[in-house]
């Protein structure tokens, strides 16, 4: 019997051992685990220093903040009457001072109205930020940093102020060319944005909200990033904020690749996307800025499309590349080059056309009157054909902040008629003449098509011949009062007469 018992209890204890060795093999192994993880080495990542970076290139930035010029108005004019002020904004049919709510208003006739008397005042305008590229005093910086200043003051990071210049400045590319009285400065180096990878890091150096010499880090998040305008961006996650506007974005040798020019943000702030402006694109423009003050470009006639994958198939093309012309301008350069529509435009000059962008930025920069070889795909294969380059007409103008009138507005900037007597009823005044266009300083000060013009200083105005005959007739360094009505509302608006 006792025999049997062993037996079987031998029998059960191999299965038993062999749950009970699961058993711990189930309790200890986390433990052994976890002293094998101990046991192996860590991987260590090392983070770039931009200490050195900062160091050698910090002197070469510069804070620029610009002032204008605003007209202060004083009431008061010829009746000494406080009240005229108000009436500069709300009109003259004012009740009286005192006159209890819901009273009769005041009723002044347009010629009673009192000009107010017209001041000036210089204000700060912005902040942005620069950089120095020759030691001779020549800055970069964006043209809207710059455009429309009354003075451009560049501080450098020593405290020292200098008044800038305009060289000059390209409103398509957002560039602008300043020069400061200065010799001996540090400037950057000038960068292969070529080379950028996405990835890679990068900074940026500027003075977001006026806080001069502010150093941001990020990585460059996409190359020749496409956004409708002219220029192919380098898009980062640097910070950059309103104030960064024209720093450099340098890599990590301390090279300027780019100038931080944008931000794409729903706030007005930083939202993780930065654009700059690739260097050798600015170094192009900066090129024809010193020589001419100005940028001259080159066109050669032709409308673009894009070429998708569908098209690409259907022309027989292995990759979505190009430019599909759409339609030529009749005896433009494209059309004497023998260019047809629905050619797909691969190559010009020396420079392939990826995408339908490439074309206008790589024609825009041949100088006018160069001949180019272009290279056009047709019936399935390969043409190359010479267009001779011509010179966008209306280029943007250089540092010459005034845009010129058009050819039928005055000196004020407008274009009169003669007012109907229907119409003369209508607006409730018995002489004056119509605005048929506004510009310029007229349309800057608020006055619109449809204002009648009654009054110009203290002339009456009845016919556009005798309007005509005052406005010549008005001093180009002073301000001339003008009573213009709108609805039932006049109002005196001050406008400086233009050459």
């Amino acid at each position: 019997m006792m025999q049997v018992i062993r037996s079987g209890y031998q029998k059960l204890a191999a299965p038993l051992a062999a749950v009970a060795t699961g058993l711990a093999v189930a309790l200890v192994t986390p433990q052994v685990f976890a002293q094998a993880e101990e046991s192996r080495p860590v991987p260590t990542v090392t983070l770039p220093d931009f200490s050195g970076i900062v160091e050698k290139t910090e002197k070469s930035v510069v804070n620029i903040r610009t002032t204008e010029v605003v007209p202060v108005y004083q009431g008061g004019g010829a009746e000494g009457d406080p009240y005229d002020l108000f009436r500069w904004f709300f009109g003259p049919d004012m009740a009286p001072p005192g006159a209890p709510p819901g009273a009769a208003p005041r009723q002044r006739g347009p010629q009673q109205a009192v000009p107010p008397q017209q001041r000036e005042r210089v204000v700060p305008r912005g902040v942005g930020s620069g950089f120095i590229i020759s030691d001779d005093g020549y800055v970069l910086t964006n043209n809207h940093v710059v455009a429309d200043a009354n003075d451009i003051f560049v501080t450098l990071t020593d405290g020292k102020e200098y008044k800038a210049t305009i060289v000059g400045r390209d409103e398509r590319t957002d560039v602008a060319l300043i020069k400061i009285d200065a010799k001996s400065l540090p400037p950057l180096e000038i960068g292969d944005p070529g080379a950028l990878k996405k990835g890679q890091w990068v900074v940026a150096i500027g003075s977001p909200f006026g806080l001069d010499s502010t150093v941001t880090v990020g990585v460059v998040s996409a190359i020749n990033r496409d956004t409708g305008d002219y220029l192919p961006f380098i898009q980062t996650d640097v910070a950059v904020n309103p104030g960064n506007s024209g720093g450099p974005l340098l890599n990590l040798s301390g090279e300027v690749v780019g100038m931080n020019s944008q931000i794409v943000s729903r706030s007005g702030g930083f939202m993780g996307i930065s654009l700059a402006i690739p260097i050798d694109e600015v170094m192009q423009v900066v090129a024809q800025l010193k020589e001419h003050g100005k940028v001259t470009r080159g066109r050669i006639g032709v409308q673009i499309t894009q070429v998708d994958e569908a098209v690409a198939k259907a022309l027989g093309l292995e990759d979505a590349k190009g430019a599909l012309v759409s339609a030529v301008e009749p005896d433009g350069p494209a059309a004497k080059a023998g260019i047809r529509s629905g050619d797909v435009i691969l190559k010009f000059g020396d420079r392939r056309v990826e995408h339908m962008s490439d074309l206008p930025r790589t024609v825009g920069a041949v100088k006018p009157g160069t001949e180019v070889p272009v290279e056009v795909w047709r019936k399935g294969k390969l043409v190359t054909l010479k267009a001779t380059v011509e010179e966008i007409p209306g280029a943007p103008e250089s540092n010459d902040t005034s845009a010129p009138a058009p050819s039928n507005v005055d000196r004020l900037g407008m274009s009169v008629k003669a007012m109907s007597k229907a119409e003369a009823e209508q607006m409730g005044v018995e002489a004056g003449v119509l605005v048929a266009e506004a510009s310029g300083a007229a349309a800057e000060t608020g006055i619109m098509e449809g204002d009648v013009i009654m009054r110009i200083n203290d002339q009456d105005i009845d016919s556009p011949s005798q309007y005509n005959k005052v406005v010549k007739g008005l001093p180009k360094d002073k301000a001339a009062a003008v009573l213009v009505v709108r609805g039932s509302n006049s109002q005196w608006l001050l406008i400086t007469p233009e050459e």
